[in-house]
């Protein structure tokens, strides 16, 4: 079955269309995209380290306020590492006050950002039962007007290992940005933009993907149909996987347990709100410290769980969500991204931030995808039992246990 969700964090492509004026800086015949990157060569900083306590507890806060700033009382699905993957590409070429509005938003410096990005990536190990994989690109536009700063392409090499391609910005070039999508994101995510406008001259896109599998399968005899019920009391028969779990947490308003997948390096975590408590209720009361504490606190006591099997798809235009958030500067032409490049037609400036995810959580395990694409345009021993069965709205999280991060975050409403 497949409900609509509104969240941004499985997987995700962040596209930057650099928009500079209304004038633009036009779209050409379309030709082969020229690599930028071929005579770029990476520096070598040695082996990063692993994610500092700070940067996590900061990456979490950012996850949190975007899901909440997203929450409207529907399914929603967000993949804040896709977010702030893209949106961390990007203020390397921002300065000024655009970069500490974006900072702050962000919640680390910039250069946080690059170390906190390059050292997650730099730990992810695939295996064939459990693979979580972040690609970074960039595509120019070939236009005479516009020139990139070539500090801005290396640093993004050097910390994210972004391609960076210069191409007409015609329909050959969105054919090309979204078959990169739909690679990177082993086909969940088959388009992130439908065109390019004539002032777009830069797009900045993350991809992610996640495709793991349960460590321990659900058999036949554990999957059974049983009701779900939505907030307003109306019940729809849903078909719920049924299990017996080792991992139990509880806050204040929601009960809930972590799930694994092969290898232990990843995991399902979900939060019931509790009776007499709504959804948005239990939204609100959300922050990054009290959901890392949450996790980490995970009681080892035996759960009999139960999870809806779903299949959900979301998209959203999150301009207006960053600057509820205070990234502000960045969408006007009063933005300072003069470390990105110069366009002879105006001031550079974030157009549009679009995001798409999908999720599919079965029997043998769950795939993910998001796709995040930034516009820039010209101007352990079990004893007591629990019982949790999502079976009314609730959040839930794709998470890393050795950082205690949510990958995604989405919250499901409606099995319908």
């Amino acid at each position: 079955m497949k409900a609509k969700i509104t969240a941004i964090f499985l997987c995700a492509a962040l596209l930057l269309s650099a928009s500079l004026s209304l004038t633009g800086c036009g779209i050409v015949t379309s030709v082969e995209a020229t690599d930028l990157m071929k005579d770029v060569t990476p520096r070598n900083f040695g082996e990063p380290g692993p994610v500092g306590d700070a940067d996590g507890s900061a990456a979490a806060e950012f996850a949190v306020r975007l899901f909440r700033a997203c929450s409207d009382g529907k399914n929603i699905l967000v993949s804040p590492l896709s977010v702030l993957s893209a949106l961390s590409m990007t203020t390397n070429g921002a300065k000024g006050e655009t970069l500490a509005q974006m900072e702050k938003v962000l919640g680390m410096k910039k250069d946080e950002l690059n170390s906190f990005i390059r050292s997650y990536m730099n730990a992810l190990e695939p295996t064939e039962k459990c693979k979580l994989s972040l690609a970074n690109a960039i595509w120019f536009t070939d236009d005479a007007g516009f020139s990139v700063d070539r500090d801005f392409l290396r640093t993004n090499a050097d910390y994210y290992g972004a391609d960076a391609y210069r191409s007409p910005f015609d329909r050959g070039t969105v054919n090309q940005i979204n078959d990169w999508v739909k690679k990177n994101t082993d086909g969940m995510i088959p388009e992130i933009i439908e065109t390019l406008r004539p002032d777009d001259v830069m797009v900045l896109v993350n991809a992610l993907a996640f495709d793991a599998e349960w460590d321990e399968i659900y058999r036949t005899d554990q999957v059974n149909e049983g009701e779900f019920t939505l907030d307003d009391g109306t019940k729809k028969t849903a078909t719920f996987m049924y299990s017996e779990e080792g991992a139990y947490l509880k806050d204040k308003n929601a009960t809930g347990f972590i799930k694994y997948y092969k290898g232990g390096r990843f995991a399902f975590a979900a939060m019931l709100p509790n009776e007499g408590v709504t959804l948005d209720e239990y939204i609100a009361t959300l922050d990054g410290a009290s959901l890392r504490k949450t996790l980490e606190d995970a009681k080892s006591t035996e759960v009999y769980a139960a999870i809806p099997k779903f299949e959900s798809e979301y998209g959203k235009e999150l301009k207006d969500v960053l600057i509820a958030m205070g990234m502000e500067k960045a969408f006007t032409a009063d933005a300072d991204f003069s470390g990105l490049g110069t366009c002879e037609a105006g001031p550079v400036m974030i157009g549009s931030v679009l995001h798409k995810t999908f999720i599919s959580v079965n029997e043998k395990g769950t795939r993910a995808g998001a796709s995040t694409a930034v516009v820039n345009k010209c101007g352990s021993a079990l004893c007591d039992t629990e019982t949790v069965y999502l079976d009314r709205p609730f959040i839930y999280m794709l998470i890393d246990t050795e950082t205690n991060l949510p990958f995604f975050i989405g919250a499901l409403t409606d099995v319908g």
